[in-house]
């Protein structure tokens, strides 16, 4: 085998490889520039395929490291928690993970496909594609943009971007960067390459400077609640009664003006639940003139639906929210999917959608725009509340996930939402992490996970409108788009004419 030969068939490994060591770019570790590296490795890759299929083959490569390493959490919810076996969750995590490398695999295959030079390719068409399949991947199927590589720079200088562009601009911009690393290794342009990678971050560290939202009344004092009631005991009718007094005793302590509980804190159905202990709940919030927010499922026994929901009971009158964006196979069933279920161990597996008009919640003097556990993965479902909300609240139950990434993942993609909203995100968990994000994305405070505990601060309620909020993702994707046509017809117009 000539040393051509043993270069490609090392590829597809070296492409895994890159695509596993993005992740430390990622929460908890925090490296933000290996994205930047691991892609400028993945385009010097792409460089030197031989044809479209092979540039196919590296994508996919370099996304099964990717979310291999990065998201196969999902087997301990399916094996440890939903009671699969080991076997089959072990089958359906690799699978996961195989659809989602199906996308840089797609991003590769067509970068390749059209005929252009390289460096424009480098340049403009792969951050456009890798743009592209990154949003996809936030839809289809009911979307899972977890790994989008703007997420990794929720503290890095690109942040600054986030009330514009959205988490997907700062992917491109990493990916751009990435393309300007590789062209400081040719002689042409070298220059003007690493001028640009000093005006980008540059310029982001200048708009992070920038305060797109203004202060919108008097901070409240808020206290954010952490049970710590572990997921396999927690739907244990045998356990409910001291699960609901160490939640009350909890309420009880607090004097903050609103008190926040986790995702199903209380893990019966409201009308199952004793009228004293909602009595005391209300009459206990009220004694401080606050507002208390309380997970549980909600149900209208004559329609036969059931809804993952929060409740406020307090100062303020009773109102309630209804999660929107459900996660399939966790909350709802896809159409001939009843047999997936049928492995799986999962209480109360078949929620209704609630409706996406729902209005914020006037609670503590602000409005409060409510999202339940995986919604504040999607950027566009919170912006529906905007700019009316004056603070976002997030009530979660990452106990499905053990003592994994994933928390401290979803704690990052939280940061997002703040920077891209420039509002306050507050952030209550079962099992962790329990936080506040200030509107700039920073974590001022948070809580130690698997630990009983309540995180007491101040929030600041904010009003106006980030260009993000005014217009989501829809011009970075007319950009995407654009730049996608504009490769697509100058490929076809340098095509020989068929015999």
């Amino acid at each position: 085998m000539n040393s051509a030969a043993m270069r490609n068939a090392r590829a597809p490994l070296i492409a895994f490889v890159l695509g596993a060591a993005t992740v430390p770019g990622f929460a908890p570790f925090g490296f933000a520039l290996l994205p930047f590296l691991t892609a400028t490795g993945l385009l010097w890759l792409w460089q030197e395929a031989p044809g479209p299929r092979r540039a196919a083959v590296l994508g996919f490569a370099f996304g099964m490291g990717l979310f291999l390493a990065g998201v196969s959490w999902v087997y301990i919810s399916l094996h440890r928690f939903g009671a699969m076996p080991a076997p089959l969750a072990a089958l359906a995590t690799f699978l996961f993970c195989a659809l989602l490398a199906l996308f840089p695999a797609l991003a590769g295959y067509l970068q390749a496909r059209l005929n252009a030079p390289i460096a424009a390719r480098q340049l403009l068409l792969i951050p456009a594609l890798w743009t592209l399949a990154e949003w996809v991947r936030d839809w289809i199927f009911t979307g899972f943009p977890w790994l989008a590589f703007g997420y990794s720079q929720a503290e890095s200088p690109l942040r600054g971007y986030a009330a514009i562009t959205g988490v997907f601009g700062l992917s491109w911009l990493v990916w751009l960067c990435a393309a300007l690393l590789l062209a400081l290794t040719r002689a042409k342009g070298r220059i003007a390459a690493l001028a640009t990678l000093a005006l980008i971050p540059g310029l982001g560290y200048g708009l992070a400077q920038h305060e797109w939202t203004r202060p919108q009344g008097a901070p409240v004092s808020v206290s954010l609640v952490q049970g710590n009631i572990a997921q396999d005991l927690k739907w244990d009718a045998a356990r409910y009664a001291s699960t609901v007094e160490r939640y009350r005793r909890m309420i009880e302590r607090s004097a903050a003006r609103l008190t926040v509980l986790p995702e199903t804190a209380i893990p019966r159905f409201l009308d199952l639940l004793d009228p004293d202990l909602v009595r005391a709940l209300t009459l206990s919030a009220r004694s401080h003139g606050g507002d208390l927010i309380i997970g549980l499922p909600l149900r209208d026994a004559s329609a036969g639906r059931y809804y993952n929901s929060v409740l406020s009971l307090g100062a303020s009158p009773t109102q309630r929210y209804d999660k929107v964006h459900l996660v399939p196979f966790g909350e709802f069933i896809p159409p001939g999917f009843g047999w997936v279920m049928s492995m799986l161990r999962i209480p109360l597996g078949d929620f209704t959608r609630g409706s996406e008009a729902q209005a914020p919640l006037a609670l503590a003097g602000q409005k409060i725009a409510v999202n339940i556990c995986y919604e504040d993965v999607f950027g566009e479902d919170i912006i529906r509340a905007l700019p009316g909300a004056t603070l976002l609240v997030n009530v979660s139950n990452v106990a499905w996930f053990g003592d994994s990434l994933a928390p401290h993942q979803h704690l990052q993609i939280a940061q997002l939402r703040a920077l891209e909203t420039g509002r306050i995100m507050l952030r209550a968990t079962n099992t962790g992490m329990t936080a506040i994000i200030d509107h700039q994305g920073r974590v001022t405070g948070v809580l130690p996970a698997f630990t009983e505990g309540t995180l007491n601060g101040s929030a600041q309620g904010r009003s106006g409108a980030t260009p993000y909020v005014r217009w989501g993702n829809a011009p970075l994707l007319l950009l995407a788009f654009f730049v996608f046509a504009l490769f697509v017809l100058r490929s076809s117009k340098s095509k020989p004419p068929a015999a």
